[in-house]
């Protein structure tokens, strides 16, 4: 078992990953290794998604696994399952940090083909099985976001929302109260010059809360 975090990085505005799950299968000297992907943004996931994948094949000779957790990278591991050390795990651990994924476990599930491929093509093996997965899955990228609320008195609102679309600001929805309250998806690092440019654009007739952050699209 490798395990390694990194520690005292910023946590990034937009990270790489898969869109769902994918199987994509390679053969190299008779040995077939399915490469299994799927987004996991916690370790609990991950593990499921390892388990998921060993009850799927249990007839398959070693069910190697690496995973990315989180949009810094903070968490890494990968697994040999029963090939000699450092042949499976870390290469495809490897294949996924070079690949820029984060937010993504791998599982490369291989049936034995009566062939012994020696540490170097083990290694080239589970790292291209990874590889060759990704490419045939494609990535996406998720951007780290922030919901803001935009309360703005009725004669206000109509202009204010249409400000808002043509500076590019994401409105996700539009609700008529007392007040007009419009939702906005912006991104992370985007807050406080929203709030400058908000009150810059109405004179200060509209108040902005700022709520809770989430990674993907606005």
């Amino acid at each position: 078992m490798r395990d390694q975090r990194s520690h005292g990085e910023p946590e990034d505005d937009r990270y790489r990953t898969v869109a769902g799950e994918s199987l994509h299968e390679t053969e190299v000297n008779r040995s077939r290794f399915l490469c299994a992907l799927a987004p996991a943004g916690t370790e609990e996931e991950a593990r499921a998604f390892i388990a998921r994948i060993r009850a799927r094949h249990p007839d398959a000779a070693h069910h190697c696994w690496a995973y990315v957790i989180g949009a810094d990278a903070a968490v890494q591991r990968g697994d040999d399952d029963g090939e000699p050390g450092g042949t499976a795990g870390p290469p495809m651990l490897r294949m996924l940090l070079r690949r820029g994924m984060r937010c993504t476990v791998a599982v490369v599930t291989r049936y034995f083909g009566g062939v012994k491929l020696g540490a170097g093509g083990l290694i080239r093996a589970y790292g291209g099985a990874v590889g060759e997965a990704l490419d045939a899955a494609g990535t996406v990228t998720r951007r780290r976001m922030r919901l803001a609320s935009v309360t703005v008195g009725h004669d206000r609102a109509g202009k204010l929302e249409n400000e808002l679309r043509a500076a590019g600001y994401a409105v996700r929805s539009v609700t008529y109260g007392s007040r007009v309250t419009i939702e906005i998806g912006l991104p992370g690092s985007a807050a406080a010059g929203f709030c400058a440019w908000l009150a810059d654009t109405t004179a200060g007739t509209a108040r902005a809360e700022l709520g809770p952050e989430w990674y993907g699209p606005p």
